[in-house]
């Protein structure tokens, strides 16, 4: 009997991508069930969706419509939607999506297979949710969907920080770190099986331990996982400025397989919106964060995500912002405009700001550190760095330094007349940039 053929389409960040590649895993574990890239063989569909603003729901629900197509067009006989959009709006979706088949939410992958086989015997529409869990943890074998060398782990689930802006804790729950063994043992299977690069996740890496251990336990964390053989490099992603403390910083500063990258969510720097929108920090305390990492790591790479356009932002607080922008000169930052997402607080402030202010306040900043950015690589060349290879196009390879996350920050192009190994780290002399790219030669072939 021929294994039913399954296919994934996955949306939304990283933690997201994580969910997908665990559904991908009890699909591969399967013994009736197979995995196909291609959605035109799929005898089942299954779009792991975001709901977090109204782009990505829109991308979410477009995305289901069109996969829905290939009910009609193609081996289609199942159409599952998971994920946060799922959880978030179970009861609309319900009503206006008969297209939908089977639906779950953000804690019932390990029911996914059996509701598949009930599905595709009985032909029964099944929508099956829970509300979130304050104690489960998507967790299990994985199948990777990032390039074979590098992979994202959480190391927590949900959030406690409420704010007022973001629907994640009631999507996700609070938050619960996951055990330290059972993310070293990940973390060593993944390197196992190729990993060289490591990327720690949550919604905020920062608060790891604190609930189960008492205390921060992420540079413990760091300084494991750095300790693996044959991983080259540990990367860690959205750490709250105020969260930020001497001993993550010492071991960052310390131990070189570490990537002194930091991605600190600032989302504004005027004291006046961070009260309105939640955040502990303020900007005081947030300056002298980033001036102690820099003096502890003069070479330290800050990216930064920034909402313009919040309710009651003034012309004066949005100045503010692109003053202290131009000050500190991030490595690397992203604009988003304020979403207004019902069920959440501030979606019921007044002052709302109209659409074209928020459009020209986030063009404006994006040139402000397109420049900055432009700048800052100029300065780069002539440098030397350790470049992980990530493949080639149109003749030239391409990579990333400790300084480029994968698919958020910019590429080095490689100029070699070597046929470079996919995931293998060289010296590559900076001889050119742009404004978010490097191109450089190969300096030395290592490791």
């Amino acid at each position: 009997m021929s294994k039913i053929k399954i296919g994934l389409v996955s949306l939304g960040c990283d933690k997201n991508r994580i969910d997908s590649e665990i559904i991908l895993g009890k699909v591969k574990s399967s013994v009736d069930f197979e995995i196909v890239s291609d959605p035109k063989t799929a005898e089942v569909i299954i779009v792991n969706t975001c709901g977090f603003i109204e782009t990505a729901k829109q991308e979410s629900i477009d995305t289901i419509l069109e996969m829905n197509e290939y009910k009609e067009k193609y081996k289609c006989q199942a159409l599952v939607v998971t994920g946060c959009l799922s959880q978030r709006y179970q009861e609309e979706l319900k009503e206006a999506m008969p297209e939908i088949d089977i639906m779950l939410g953000v804690n019932d992958y390990d029911k996914l297979m059996d509701m598949i086989a009930s599905f595709l015997n009985k032909r029964s529409i099944s929508m099956n949710l829970r509300g979130y869990s304050d104690t489960n943890i998507n967790e299990g074998e994985r199948v990777l969907t990032t390039k074979s060398h590098t992979a994202y782990i959480r190391i927590a689930e949900g959030c406690d920080n409420f704010c007022t802006y973001c629907i994640i804790p009631k999507i996700r729950g609070k938050y619960r770190s996951r055990q330290f063994e059972s993310i070293l043992k990940e973390a060593e299977s993944l390197v196992q099986n190729g990993v060289r690069e490591l990327i720690l996740v949550a919604q905020d890496t920062t608060r790891y331990g604190i609930d189960l251990y008492g205390r921060k336990r992420l540079h413990e964390l760091l300084q494991a996982v750095s300790e693996i053989e044959g991983l080259k490099w540990a990367r860690v992603l959205y750490c709250y400025p105020e969260e930020i403390y001497d001993e993550l910083i010492e071991t960052m500063a310390s131990n070189p397989k570490i990537c002194r990258y930091l991605d600190i969510p600032l989302q504004h720097i005027s004291d006046r919106v961070l009260k309105m929108m939640g955040r502990r920090g303020r900007k005081a305390d947030i300056s002298q964060t980033i001036n102690k990492l820099r003096k502890r790591m003069e070479d330290v790479c800050l990216r930064t995500s920034i909402i313009v356009g919040f309710p009651g932002e003034t012309e004066d607080d949005f100045r503010e912002l692109c003053d202290f922008v131009s000050e500190v000169r991030f490595d690397n930052l992203g604009v988003f405009m304020y979403s207004q997402e019902e069920d959440t607080p501030a979606a019921l402030m007044k002052d709302q700001v109209d659409e074209d202010t928020k459009l020209r306040r986030h063009n404006e900043l994006m040139e402000l550190q397109k420049a900055i950015s432009k700048e800052k690589n100029s300065g780069k060349i002539g440098r030397i760095y350790d470049v992980m290879i990530e493949g080639q196009k149109n003749l030239m390879w391409f990579g990333r330094s400790y300084e480029m996350a994968p698919e958020i920050d910019g590429l080095v192009y490689i100029d070699s007349k070597y046929n470079l190994e996919i995931g293998s780290i060289i010296k590559v002399k900076i001889t050119s940039s742009k404004e978010y790219d490097l191109m450089g030669v190969v300096y030395y072939e290592s490791r």
